[in-house]
């Protein structure tokens, strides 16, 4: 057991702070800035059931901004053409009807062929050293805790301000 633990941890080929990825206003953003914060990375989509969860986002960034924890928004329009619009287009629609100010990145791609390589890394096991999983829709959230390790994957219906997250950010 200790072989394949020391195996994995041994196949990471990059940390979450290794990323360099660009902001809705086209501007380089090191993941490495965030070293000693908790992070929730989140694919967004602008024309989705699960959009209002934009609201539960913000709120959630604004409580626990001051204490280390902060939000970053990755549009993407991989299931259903569920946004359609520009980064310019998708940073008004946010800031305007939802009043998001955590940070929103470039729209990428979050599943396919052309998958971002920073959600490469949050899928694949032989990358992140803890597990495999799959973006099933809009507004799947990842947890990184203040060392670059990925901790835990929130599905799209459940709310971010889940208890599980609650707990997760406050350490109980």
């Amino acid at each position: 057991m200790l072989a394949v633990s020391f195996t994995a941890a041994n196949a990471q080929t990059s940390d979450f702070y290794s990323f360099v990825i660009t902001d809705i206003d086209g501007n380089d953003f090191p993941l490495s800035k965030l070293k000693g914060k908790k992070v929730m990375v989140v694919n967004t989509a602008s024309k989705c059931g699960f959009t209002p969860q934009y609201e539960g986002l913000q709120a959630l960034y604004e409580k626990y901004k001051d204490k280390n924890f902060v939000v970053i928004g990755f549009p993407a329009n991989n299931f259903m053409g569920q946004e359609p619009g520009t980064n310019q287009e998708i940073k008004e629609f946010c800031t305007t009807r939802f009043n998001v100010t955590f940070p929103m990145m470039a729209k990428i791609s979050v599943k396919g062929k052309d998958m971002h390589p920073l959600y490469q890394w949050l899928t694949q096991k032989s990358m992140n050293g803890v597990m495999d999983s799959d973006v099933k829709w809009n507004f799947q959230k990842y947890l990184i805790d203040e060392n670059s390790n990925l901790v835990d994957m929130i599905p799209t219906k459940e709310k971010p301000n889940s208890e599980k997250v609650i707990k997760w950010i406050e350490g109980n």
